[in-house]
């Protein structure tokens, strides 16, 4: 997506992990992917900005990193529970603005939750593709891939769009895109009519191909 670089940390590169730091790469930001795994490091030392061996649950070793600089952080440890639990609690600590955390179960959640993780994900519900689309943009809410080209993505309108018809935007010619739906505090609008007129804070639901959502999004940022 066409949005503003920001720098993520990956902790964690299983196929979780993994595929999360693969999209946000894509996506144009710069990553940083560790592991304590050297194989697991090695293979994504061509694809991330930096790739490194470390264990995150050594506090010295987090600051080294400079971590607490990172926009984000995802802890995308794999079965070791108390691995991710600990280094959860000293990102925290070191003052991570956002940090989204990969949850083994329930009790795990709970656990998070109390120590402060900002976004808590379980892999077997959450794509990791729409997942870093989400933490990657600050208008795209959410993301579902159709397709290796194309995508239903909702978008918040900006002041941009404030007082303006779809008719007078044109999406669709300017952009290729089609608005399926409007979300506006507790109503949704599905098919809007050429005459709805858009409101700061109303949820685009738009499907079309991920180029032409970039280029939206370009336009709507300031």
């Amino acid at each position: 997506m066409g949005v503003k670089k920001k720098e993520f940390a990956v902790i964690g590169l299983g196929r979780f992990g993994g595929s999360i730091c693969r999209e946000l790469v894509q996506l144009g930001m710069e990553v940083m992917a560790i592991d304590m795994d050297e194989d697991r490091v090695n293979e994504y030392s061509s694809i991330a900005s930096h790739a490194v061996i470390a264990d995150t649950t050594d506090e010295m070793v987090l600051k080294s990193l400079g971590i607490r600089n990172f926009d984000h952080v995802v802890v995308a440890i794999g079965d070791n529970i108390q691995a991710s639990i600990l280094t959860t609690l000293i990102l925290k600590e070191l003052g991570v603005e956002n940090i989204t955390v990969k949850a083994q179960n329930d009790y795990h959640e709970k656990v998070l939750r109390k120590i402060g993780a900002d976004q808590i994900v379980h892999p077997e519900r959450d794509m990791g593709a729409r997942i870093a689309n989400n933490i990657a943009s600050s208008s795209v809410l959410d993301y579902l891939q159709l397709s290796d080209e194309h995508s239903i993505v909702e978008i918040i309108a900006n002041e941009r769009l404030n007082g303006q018809n779809l008719q007078d935007l044109d999406i669709r010619a300017k952009f290729g895109l089609n608005i399926v739906a409007i979300k506006r505090e507790n109503q949704v609008i599905v098919s809007p009519r050429a005459t709805e007129t858009l409101r700061t804070g109303d949820v685009l639901v738009v499907i079309g191909s991920d180029n032409d959502v970039d280029r939206f999004e370009d336009f709507l940022t300031p």
